[in-house]
């Protein structure tokens, strides 16, 4: 059985598992200070991680999103996606956002299966704020995808 719920502050961070879907420790630092960290556990060990975080009024953002290699498809994303459109509506907001990286063929995949939308395109964005190039599929990951869920209904399958 799976639970998610928001990390306790004498937990230890699962900083590693953050990492998996954003390598930049500085962005990570900065967005988890302000945010609000949720893990996905599973007899006793996190399986999966995400951040909410408030950036404007009504509106929420889906900072960080990761699961374990070895419990990927297994509907933990999908599950902690479903736990962020709760929490966010449960906080009065009206939006649910999130950006992924062009390269990114699973997370557009699943966060479009979810109810997301491609809102916009942020171009250059990871050539501009990350210090290392970020290849993952064989494609350079250089422009931030950004996605938008309209919260008055439920659209998760």
């Amino acid at each position: 059985m799976i639970e998610i719920r928001q990390l306790n502050p004498r937990e230890p961070f699962p900083w590693k598992l953050l990492y998996t879907a954003d390598p930049s420790r500085e962005a990570v630092a900065d967005y988890t200070a302000r945010g609000v960290c949720f893990g996905a556990w599973e007899s006793g060990k996190i399986i999966g991680v995400s951040v909410l975080l408030r950036t404007r009024p009504f509106t929420m953002e889906l900072v960080n999103l990761a699961v374990e290699e070895s419990c990927q498809g297994r509907g933990v994303g999908k599950r902690l996606i479903r736990h962020a459109v709760e929490t966010a509506r449960n906080a009065g907001c009206t939006v649910l956002e999130v950006g992924t990286g062009n390269s990114g063929i699973a997370q557009l995949a699943l966060y479009q299966r979810c109810g997301f939308s491609i809102d916009s395109i942020d171009k250059d964005f990871f050539s501009r704020h990350y210090r290392e190039k970020i290849i993952e599929n064989g494609i350079e990951c250089r422009h931030m995808i950004r996605l938008k869920m309209e919260l008055g209904e439920e659209r998760i399958p």
